[in-house]
């Protein structure tokens, strides 16, 4: 007989060592549900989802449809064509014009009432002019004031060479109509309707992404020294607003919301919130005669735009949007069409199995 040498480990070479081991889960058998699908499980499941769907969609659209919303083109309304054909040339841009639309509103906007105005064929989603911008700037960076990043180009200095702050496409385009609504009481009246300034941007972007430079005891116009306003602006971004020197610089609201970049060329943005602390206007917008007086400053013959200011009211689902609503509606309806057509090709030809064929 033969023995092993001492101290000779055996040899562990081979497919044998490798084999999983012999278990539930490594040898793959554990205990699974298969569920079998038959025309009782699977037929009620549809028309349950079809009425779950259904259901939303009604109560959606009823939601929309509890909310008021007023739209008014004013492009080149009443008055404003005037502005609107001064606009056309280029030249005219530091020529100041003002018009005046009027209107009516036949039901009491109750509860609270945002303004809003909106631009039609205005593309901000074009990737270019989306980075056109520098977050360091926004966001206080001393250094970047006078060092704007190169993707500002060619908005990032003037014709000088003195850098621009803000700096950029998004910056230099900014939206700078001005509004003032007027309420015409029955008493004839002329009560002007108090909008909220304020509270207009997220959260985030007031306290996050701009942020003014550090004073250290010194004015902002100061730090600001050594840089001009964007190309097309009437206004330094140290004085946006004369009326509330806390909301100048990059943290001026107006700014924040026209920097947050629209995803769609058909757009709106808040302009303004209804003050109900005005006890004319506690309960909401009253029904009757309103007018609007416009500073009319942005141009938009240059890409076959239109201007437009909304008034609405708001639900927990949002504004007037029939998108979601609709999107359910058409969903129940086709999940009940398959349930129906399943129903009939089970009824006709797979009852029992007894029209079935193999």
């Amino acid at each position: 007989p033969s023995f092993p040498l001492m101290g000779k480990t055996k040899d562990k070479s081979g497919p044998l060592p490798r084999r999983p081991d012999n278990s539930a889960f490594k040898q793959q058998r554990l205990p699974a549900w298969s569920p079998m699908l038959t025309a009782n499980t699977v037929l009620p499941f549809f028309y349950l989802l079809a009425v779950i769907c259904m259901l939303l969609g009604v109560w959606l659209l009823l939601l929309v449809q509890s909310t008021q919303e007023i739209k008014l083109d004013y492009t080149d309304l009443g008055n404003c064509d005037e502005c609107f054909n001064l606009r056309r040339n280029v030249s005219n841009a530091a020529q100041t014009c003002s018009c005046r639309v009027e209107f009516s509103i036949d039901k009491t906007f109750k509860g609270d009432v945002f303004f809003y105005y909106g631009l039609k064929n205005f593309h901000q989603n074009l990737r270019r002019y989306m980075d056109s911008r520098d977050d360091g700037q926004t966001v206080g960076w001393i250094k970047k004031l006078k060092n704007p990043s190169t993707y500002c180009e060619p908005f990032a200095k003037d014709e000088d060479g003195v850098p621009i702050a803000p700096c950029g496409a998004v910056a230099n385009s900014m939206f700078n109509d001005s509004f003032a609504l007027t309420y015409h009481s029955s008493s004839g009246h002329r009560v002007p309707v108090p909008l909220l300034r304020k509270g207009l941007t997220w959260y985030t972007d007031k306290n996050v992404k701009f942020r003014n430079p550090r004073t250290d005891n010194l004015t902002l116009a100061q730090v600001f020294e050594g840089t001009r306003q964007p190309l097309y602006w009437q206004k330094p971004v140290y004085s946006l607003d004369p009326h509330d020197p806390n909301n100048n610089g990059f943290i001026n609201e107006d700014l924040i919301v026209w920097m947050r970049e629209a995803a769609f060329p058909n757009f709106k943005k808040l302009y303004g919130i209804l003050n109900r602390a005005d006890a004319n206007f506690e309960k909401g917008l009253p029904k009757g005669n309103y007018s609007i007086n416009i500073t009319y400053n942005f141009p938009v013959q240059h890409f076959q735009g239109r201007k437009e200011v909304v008034l609405t009211t708001l639900t927990w689902f949002g504004g007037q949007n029939h998108f979601l609503p609709i999107a359910y509606l058409v969903t129940s309806s086709l999940i009940l069409l398959t349930a129906v057509v399943l129903t009939v090709a089970w009824w006709k030809f797979g009852k029992d199995g007894k029209n079935m064929k193999e």
